[in-house]
């Protein structure tokens, strides 16, 4: 399993492998996704980040987490609503419970889906480029 700084050194390690600089507002970019469970909007990292580093901008936190996409190292979960989610902890397609009433994401840990693409794609012929497996209900906060 990997930690909060284990993975906030991963992202590090690549940024100075690829010669990117490691400015104070990349780095307190990383942490927050690296300690963050919740699957965090751009808007919310950018409000964590201001209580480390209270003039960067959210078009900086924008930036960041653009460069970071680009390198695969967040999984970007998209809704209908227009909502873009980030995992910074686990970047790599994995499923999700989603709550339709407080909008909490979780991850789910379900090793039959870790085959799935490769399933799929035996059966079917077609190359899986991506995949993204998402249940939603009420959690159980929510059904109090």
């Amino acid at each position: 399993m990997i930690t909060n700084n284990s993975r906030q050194h991963q992202l590090i390690e690549r940024f100075r492998t690829d010669g990117r600089r490691l400015t104070p507002q990349r780095l307190a970019v990383f942490r927050v996704l690296a300690a963050s469970e919740d699957h965090p909007s751009v808007e919310q990292i950018h409000d964590r980040v201001r209580q480390e580093l209270p003039t960067t901008s959210l078009a900086t936190v924008y930036d960041i987490v653009e460069v970071l996409e680009d390198m695969g190292e967040i999984l970007t979960l998209s809704f209908a609503d227009g909502a873009n989610h980030y995992d910074g902890r686990r970047p790599y397609p994995h499923p999700h419970l989603v709550c339709l009433a407080c909008g909490a994401i979780v991850d789910l840990d379900v090793p039959a889906v870790h085959h799935l693409p490769q399933d799929v794609e035996s059966r079917t012929g077609y190359r899986i480029l991506r995949h993204r497996l998402d249940f939603f209900g009420i959690c159980p906060r929510c059904q109090d």
